[in-house]
C-alpha cells in the first residue's frame, strides 16, 4: 500500500444529528491526510443532514430516502474516489492515528486488501471490556466469524477491489449485514489484524439495531444459508458454516416454540432438515463440486 494512497471514509448516519460530530472531528484529525469523507443520509428527519452541510461544508454529503445501513454505504462505496474504504459509524469515533497505523500495518503485507484493529467499548457512557467469545485476531478467519461478528465496521480498512470482487452489503439483510460481508470475504481472504485499540466504539442507545429488531440470529441464519448454497465455499467451510447454522437453528426453534409461533416452527424445522442435509452431503454446494463428484464414484 502506497503511503500516498487516498483512502475514502464513509460515515453512514439516520437520525443522529447530536452524536456525529463526535464522528466527524475524529476523522477530520487524523494524522493520515489523505482522506475522502462522505457522509451518507439515510432520510434523517432530525435535521442531521443540514447539520452536517452548515458545520462541516468540507465534507462530501449525500442524501437518500431512508434505505438502511447497507444501502446507505453501498452508496457511498459508489461515490468513493479513495483505492482504500473505511467505514465509521456515526456514533463511534476513531483514534487520531488509527488510518496512519493501518496504512502502515498493510505496507507490511502488500498482499493484503483487510485489515482491523481492536477497540474500546463504552456502553452507557461506562468502559466495559469484551468477553472472550469477541476475541479479534487476523489470518484466516473464517471459522471464527461463524459465530458473531468479530469486525467491527469502525475498526476495517478494505481495498477497493473486495466490493469489486465480491460485492458490497447485502439490502436485503436489515441488521447482521457486517457479518454477512465478513463471512464472504474472509472465506477467501486472510485478513490484517493490528492489535491496537483505535476505534473507541459507543454502545447502549435505544437506536442500536440490536435493539430494534429481536431475534438477530435470523438474519445470520439466512446469511449462513445463502452462503452455503452460493457455491462459493469448500467442502470443510460447508460442514463448519452447517453446523454453526444448526446450533443457531436449534436456539432459534426453542423460542419460537415457547413463543407458540407454529408459521415459523414450520418454516425454521424446514431449514434444520435442509441444513441436516446439506452437513451429510457438502459437495453438492462447493465449489470445486466436480473433482468432488468424481473422487466420491
Amino acid at each position: 500500500m502506497s503511503s500516498a494512497s487516498t483512502v475514502s471514509v464513509i460515515v453512514p448516519t439516520f437520525d443522529r444529528g447530536h452524536l456525529i460530530s463526535r464522528a466527524l472531528d475524529s476523522v477530520l484529525s487524523q494524522t493520515y491526510t489523505w482522506l475522502d469523507l462522505i457522509v451518507v443520509d439515510d432520510g434523517s428527519a432530525d435535521g442531521t443532514c443540514d447539520w452536517v452541510r452548515t458545520n462541516y461544508p468540507q465534507v462530501k454529503l449525500l442524501s437518500q430516502p431512508n434505505q438502511g445501513v447497507s444501502a446507505a454505504r453501498n452508496r457511498g462505496i459508489t461515490a468513493a474516489r479513495g483505492e482504500w474504504i473505511a467505514f465509521l459509524d456515526s456514533d463511534d469515533a476513531w483514534c487520531e492515528s488509527k488510518i496512519e497505523q493501518q496504512v502502515e500495518a498493510l505496507a507490511k503485507e502488500p498482499r493484503s486488501r483487510i485489515c482491523h484493529t481492536d477497540e474500546i467499548w463504552i456502553r452507557n457512557d461506562v468502559r466495559v471490556n469484551p468477553m472472550n467469545k469477541h476475541f479479534k485476531s487476523g489470518g484466516n478467519i473464517f471459522e471464527q466469524c461463524l459465530p458473531r461478528c468479530v469486525i467491527s465496521p469502525s475498526a476495517v480498512l478494505l481495498h477497493r477491489s473486495v466490493f469489486e470482487d465480491f460485492g458490497g452489503f447485502d439490502e436485503e439483510l436489515p441488521a447482521c449485514e457486517d457479518y454477512d460481508l465478513w463471512l464472504r470475504l474472509t472465506a477467501k481472504l486472510p485478513v490484517t489484524y493490528l492489535p491496537k485499540k483505535l476505534v473507541v466504539k459507543y454502545g447502549g442507545h435505544d437506536d442500536q439495531l440490536s435493539k430494534k429488531y429481536w431475534g438477530m440470529d435470523r438474519f445470520r441464519i439466512a446469511s449462513l444459508e445463502k452462503l452455503i448454497r452460493s457455491g462459493v465455499l469448500t467442502n470443510v467451510q460447508i460442514q463448519s458454516a452447517t453446523n454453526e447454522m444448526l446450533k443457531k437453528l436449534d436456539i432459534y426453534l426453542q423460542g419460537a416454540r415457547r413463543r407458540g409461533n407454529r408459521d415459523d416452527c414450520l418454516t425454521y424445522e424446514r431449514k434444520q432438515d435442509w441444513a441436516r442435509t446439506c452437513l451429510e452431503e457438502p459437495w453438492k454446494y462447493a465449489y470445486n463440486q466436480l473433482e468432488s463428484r468424481e473422487s466420491a464414484r
